[in-house]
């Protein structure tokens, strides 16, 4: 089985927006080079979901699991999110792709982000 990784985020006209974004992803490959890991975008930066979605498919990825990088699960990952879900799955019936929960409302990245912002008040830089 082939596992694959798609960090999903909103995307902005401004591409220096992306930057912690490819942050993470880079870090991922890193820490994992056998998952095949896609950066993908709802709007006005690409690639967008579907185009990542078929990348991940055509390089054989059995299972994909695909993690809204969102503070929290707004109207964009409950709904805009699964409909674009079901298009892969029907595009792509050899995949099972896997919503998983917004980044934000993990519980370890609830905590680094208190423990940066406790660190920003303290004019440190968070680690």
């Amino acid at each position: 089985m082939q596992r694959g990784l798609m960090l999903f985020a909103h995307g902005a006209r401004d591409p220096r927006w992306s930057l912690p974004f490819e942050a993470v992803a880079r870090s991922v490959r890193e820490r994992e080079p056998q998952l095949i890991v896609q950066l993908a975008y709802l709007e006005f930066m690409s690639p967008g979901l579907l185009d990542a979605g078929h990348a991940l498919a055509q390089a054989g990825c059995t299972h994909v699991d695909v993690v809204p990088l969102f503070l929290g699960a707004g109207g964009h990952v409950r709904k805009d999110l699964p409909l674009l879900l079901a298009e892969l799955a029907a595009s792509h019936p050899q995949v099972a792709w896997q919503l998983r929960t917004a980044i934000g409302e993990v519980g370890s990245v609830i905590e680094a982000m208190a423990q940066a912002a406790l660190a920003l008040t303290r004019d440190e830089t968070p680690a």
